[in-house]
């Protein structure tokens, strides 16, 4: 089985897999709500009408 994603150091515990502790689920967490974890995709351009309500 592999080891923890975050920490590499730990096997996983299964209240928290695929991550070792809350600590380490806790740090993927922040990173997809800060944007270190982005899926690729084409730029969105902001209409007009988006803003006008």
């Amino acid at each position: 089985m592999a080891n923890c994603p975050i920490c590499k150091k730990a096997p996983p515990d299964p209240a928290y897999r695929p991550f070792c502790s809350r600590r380490c689920a806790d740090v993927d967490l922040q990173r997809w709500l800060s944007g270190v974890y982005a899926v690729p995709g084409e730029p969105v351009e902001d209409s007009p009408s988006d803003h006008e309500e």
